[in-house]
């Protein structure tokens, strides 16, 4: 083991084990998963990061952690382990949180490392300019720089067009916050590629220019896609986000038409909505009988 990766070997540990217990344990990966209707309605805000140790299978798992083995040790090499996590963890985060801004509004599941895996790679691409990848599928050598523009142009297409079983948007996310991070660290990689530099920063702009017209993205209605990439499901509106819409519906025909038009059924839900309201506005009196 390479003592100068040593925490890209710990993370890949970790990820492995995390990974295979949940395998085992779907409720596992229920707790810990990528979901909007949690975050936002349940405020479990730590999914932001643990939905990245989490796979859909064993290919899954192995693509992420074999893209790590390969980019990971040069980062922490050069810039050791602290600033390797930083990136790395940062590049998860900041993967998910774009997902969350595009599916805030499905029911839509997710997990995987691509976001952090990504973020990796940007930077190494920026850490060594002159760096060529090779892809089985390829013939010749593809220079950094156009691997960067391409993967992140892809991911954009991807994500707009709902292409695969892919999470575009966590690995668009997870690349740029990576990126970003380690030139906030290190300002001489922009110093050294400062065209890629500020042609990837335009389209940042762009990209989020284009997201504040067009919230919406993705229709609410269903798609699945459980297996290679980062994500799950996406179908139709959160239980959070129904219970409201149906509220305001009912709210709105006894504003109408009174409360006497209500059938049983809405009558019903206005009573367990009442009582839901009316306990939350009631404090408990502690047990102890003490007051506080």
């Amino acid at each position: 083991m390479d003592r100068n990766a040593l925490c890209n070997w710990v993370v890949i540990l970790v990820t492995c084990v995390f990974s295979f217990a949940e395998f085992r344990d779907r409720q596992l990966e229920e707790r810990f998963i990528f979901w909007p209707e949690a975050i936002l309605g349940g405020r479990q805000y730590y999914r932001l990061l643990t939905s990245g140790f989490l796979h859909a299978n064993w290919g899954h798992l192995g693509m992420n952690m074999f893209s790590l083995y390969c980019f990971g040790p040069g980062i922490e090499a050069v810039w050791g382990g602290t600033q390797f996590l930083v990136i790395y963890l940062a590049a998860i985060v900041g993967g998910n949180l774009l997902s969350l801004v595009v599916h805030r509004h499905h029911d839509y599941r997710a997990y995987g490392a691509s976001g952090g895996v990504s973020g990796i790679i940007l930077a190494s691409v920026f850490l060594f300019p002159g760096m060529r990848l090779r892809f089985y599928f390829v013939p010749i050598p593809i220079p950094g720089w156009l691997y960067a523009v391409g993967f992140l142009g892809a991911s954009f297409y991807g994500m707009r067009k709902q292409i695969g079983n892919v999470g575009h948007d966590a690995h668009l996310g997870g690349a740029l916050v990576g990126l970003y991070t380690a030139a906030a660290m290190h300002p001489g990689i922009v110093r050294a590629s400062p065209a890629l530099f500020a042609a990837i920063s335009l389209g940042t702009a762009l990209l989020f220019v284009y997201l504040s017209r067009n919230w919406l993205i993705l229709p609410a209605g269903g798609i699945r896609i459980p297996t290679f990439g980062k994500v799950a499901v996406n179908s139709g509106l959160p239980e959070y986000k129904r219970s409201e819409q149906e509220m305001d519906a009912i709210l709105a025909k006894i504003s109408e038409k009174g409360i006497g038009s209500l059938t049983a059924k809405e009558q019903a839900a206005l009573r367990k909505a009442s009582e839901k309201y009316r306990r939350r506005a009631e404090p408990e009196k502690p047990k102890s009988g003490l007051t506080l």
